[in-house]
């Protein structure tokens, strides 16, 4: 049980079976618990070597749960195989959500139209098997919301993950019921308009996220990401909502419970 004294905090996205975490995994977790982190998402479809199968046997090994998709990096490895495997996982209720998925037109790792294929592919996975969408978008914001749009993701609910955009795509999230987590981008310098959606993001639709190990929030900067370091997201988001980091706490978590079913 989290210590009375600390807020009890979800991290609704973290990569904690990536390899930065392999010398000292059961540590890392054991610090989250420590600092009233009471459950934790680990979330596949990053890192073509390994990709959702790393995070599932991770997460199966912690008592976690998990998701697996294809991120938009690797939408050129998608095969109908994969597709029938996630849709597998889904069924065996495996795996808690499709995702992270989406697109990525910064690093532009996959082609951009393989991306959008894949993305379309992967909402309509979603829509099939029940389950909601983390969503990844960087600089392609207004696609990502027209491809949600136009695929029904309005039926499968998710949450865009990480959020850097602006007062637009939270619209538009929001209108298809999506939630919108924040990471510690939202404590970085020169994030204004990244703080003014965090500001207005009703309580109800609200998730705060490490992205661990990448991200690491201040006081934590330069160093790898950890749950545990949730805490400073909470706080961060309290203090531009004038709530209590406790409020936050107890808000992301309701939302988690609801959004991945875990209640």
């Amino acid at each position: 049980m989290a210590d009375a004294a600390k807020p009890a905090l979800i991290d609704s996205h973290n990569h904690i079976d990536m390899p930065a975490f392999d010398g000292d995994r059961d540590a890392v977790v054991g610090r989250a618990r420590a600092a009233g982190v009471t459950d934790m998402l680990v979330v596949g479809g990053v890192d073509e070597a390994e990709g959702h199968r790393r995070a599932l046997r991770v997460a199966e090994s912690l008592g976690l749960p998990a998701s697996a998709g294809i991120h938009p990096h690797e939408a050129k490895l998608a095969t109908e195989a994969l597709d029938d495997e996630l849709r597998g996982l889904a069924r065996d209720k495996r795996i808690v959500a499709i995702g992270e998925i989406g697109l990525d037109f910064h690093y532009d790792h996959s082609p951009r139209d393989v991306q959008r294929d894949v993305f379309r592919r992967q909402v309509r996975l979603a829509r099939d098997v029940g389950l909601p969408v983390i969503i990844h978008t960087r600089e392609a914001d207004d696609e990502t919301a027209a491809i949600l749009e136009e695929e029904g993701a309005k039926d499968t609910g998710g949450v865009i993950h990480c959020f850097t955009g602006g007062a637009e795509l939270a619209r538009r999230a929001l209108a298809l019921g999506f939630y919108v987590s924040f990471s510690g981008i939202v404590a970085f310098p020169r994030s204004d308009e990244v703080q003014a959606v965090a500001r207005t993001v009703p309580e109800d639709r609200l998730l705060v996220e490490t992205d661990a190990p990448f991200l690491a929030p201040p006081p934590h900067r330069g160093k790898r990401n950890e749950p545990a370091f949730v805490v400073e997201v909470a706080r961060k988001v309290a203090a531009l909502r004038g709530q209590t980091p406790e409020a936050v706490g107890a808000a992301a978590a309701r939302n988690f419970a609801r959004l991945f079913r875990r209640d």
